[in-house]
Formats: structure tokens, sequence, C-alpha cells
């Protein structure tokens, strides 16, 4: 009769896994609020993360910037329950990066773009109201 494999059989080979480490600590209190912890069995090149608070407006956006690094094989991410506000990364790179610095060009390239919208949501709106005025005037 075939041994049959239970969910305690399972459970007990988590207990070997590594814990969360924690990626980013500060003593802001705006950053002790949004902690992002590398999930367990990351490498330097395929990595887990899970941010606090954060959903899908962020985790697509962030896995739209992240996949157009040409060194990056692999970007998704998931929220893992809705009542739960946790949202995981899931990245894979090739050997010429790390998952980590992926991760920052990431936010630095979603930074930039959220940039050039606001510049030019600006410039729009001042051309706007800068136009409206001179029709009331007339």
């Amino acid at each position: 009769m075939p041994e049959s494999v239970h969910s305690q059989d399972l459970d007990q080979s988590m207990v070997d896994a590594e814990q969360p480490v924690e990626l980013l600590q500060s003593n802001d209190p705006i950053l002790e609020e949004r902690q992002i912890v590398v999930l367990a069995g990351a490498t330097e090149t395929a990595a887990s993360f899970q941010f606090e608070g954060e959903g899908h407006t962020m985790g697509n956006a962030l896995r739209y910037a992240i996949m157009k690094n040409p060194a990056v094989e692999f970007c998704g991410y998931t929220i893992p329950h809705p009542s739960d506000p946790k949202m995981n990364v899931r990245i894979q790179t090739n050997d010429t990066t790390t998952a980590l610095e992926a991760l920052e060009k990431g936010f630095n390239d979603l930074m930039d773009l959220c940039d050039v919208v606001t510049e030019k949501f600006t410039a729009s709106r001042d051309q706007f109201n800068a136009e409206s005025g001179n029709r009331m005037e007339a």
C-alpha cells in the first residue's frame, strides 16, 4: 500500500525554510509603516518581495516598469488575500543583474514616469487656465 502524504508532513518541511528578511529599515515613521520584506527562498537572481499596504495599482505599475528592463526574465505580482493588505512581487533576472537591482530600477523608472506625467499635466493645466482667462477677458 503506498504511503500517503499528509498536510502535517508538508508543513514540517517548511519549518526549515528561512524566515523573511527585512530589506528596508528606517527610523522615518513614514517608511516604518511601508516595510518591504524578502520572502523565503530568495536567490540573487530570483526573489519574492512582500509590500505592506499596497494593492493592484502599485503591483501592476511596478510589474510593468520592471518588465521593461531587458535583464528581467519574469516579473509578476499577486495579492494573496483580499482582506490582507499585502502584495507580493516575484522577480527573476538573468545573470547580469540581481532581483534587488531590478526592483530598485523598477521603482526609479516608475518615479521617472510619474514625474513626466505630473509635468505634462501641470503644463496642460496651466495652458488651459491661461487660455480660459483670455476667453473670459474678451
